[in-house]
């Protein structure tokens, strides 16, 4: 009975090791994204998955769709799940500046 419940223990183990390292932390990524695509408004600067940085002017939450301005006159219709993230110029300058040295 005991090298049954060793096994177990060990078994277990692997599981709740996994779990903690592959699964939680997708989960939270996921949450994370989901909040950010639910929490745009027109009139932000958003940087998409793709890298592409543009103003939101126009939300169809009907569809998923965002009409994204890229440059005065250029406008892109992406989904809304492309958007990755609100963009903040001084985050990402202080990035690559720690990135760099």
């Amino acid at each position: 009975m005991e090298p049954f419940l060793i096994s177990l223990f060990f078994a277990l183990l692997i599981i709740g090791g996994y779990y903690s390292f592959f699964i939680l932390p997708r989960q939270r990524a996921f949450r994370q994204h989901y909040k950010t695509v639910t929490s745009i408004e027109v009139g932000q600067e958003v940087v998409t998955s793709g890298g592409l940085i543009g103003t939101i002017k126009h939300i169809d939450a009907e569809q998923g769709v965002v009409t994204l301005e890229l440059a005065p006159g250029v406008e892109i219709r992406i989904l809304a799940v492309a958007v990755n993230r609100v963009f903040d110029a001084e985050g990402i300058a202080d990035s690559a500046r720690h990135a760099a040295g």
